[in-house]
């Protein structure tokens, strides 16, 4: 089955790395359904009942945006609340992501090394982002990690080794999806 990715930036257009990403997913239609949350409901007002279909008819769920103030955007985390529900993700009769692979893909400002024990921000993604993690593990899921893109605010697209990277990047995240 296809792996629906969740796309959660409000400033895709402006966006260098996620974008870079989308037009990556796209080249493969049988493969990825790119679900961008801020086209679909700019209003903010999410149809729970339309996401979780959406989900269920996808075999791997993946979760893609920036990192806001070392979480997701605002959009996101209701997304999760209004979608997630008891009795549908969790809870006794809640089964719908049971053993359904779970991954996140993440753009971060900072480098790798502000991403550290030794860094500025003295904890790595996998700290920042393991609320998600404990989201998809309580629902059940099978959580797979995340695929991380580091110093997008330090970069510019006039350099041509970013340019490099970027591809790179967008390679590299097609290959992490490939072996969920």
């Amino acid at each position: 089955m296809k792996t629906l990715v969740v796309v959660t930036h409000p400033g895709i257009d402006t966006s260098v790395v996620n974008r870079r990403w989308l037009e990556e997913l796209r080249k493969y239609p049988d493969r990825y359904t790119v679900h961008e949350l801020h086209k679909a409901y700019p209003d903010g007002n999410i149809q729970a009942e339309k996401e979780q279909e959406l989900i269920e008819a996808h075999g791997h769920l993946v979760l893609q945006f920036p990192i806001y103030w070392f979480s997701s955007p605002p959009l996101l985390k209701k997304w999760l609340d209004d979608v997630f529900t008891y009795g549908w993700a969790y809870g006794s009769k809640g089964d719908r992501l049971r053993n359904r692979k779970t991954a996140l893909a993440v753009t971060a400002g900072g480098t790798r090394l502000d991403f550290s024990e030794e860094g500025k921000l003295r904890y790595g993604l996998d700290r920042i982002l393991s609320p998600f993690e404990t989201t998809f593990r309580y629902c059940g899921s099978d959580y797979q990690d995340f695929y991380a893109f580091y110093g997008a605010e330090y970069e510019t697209v006039e350099n041509a080794d970013y340019l490099k990277r970027l591809d790179r990047s967008a390679q590299g995240y097609i290959e992490f999806l490939s072996r969920l």
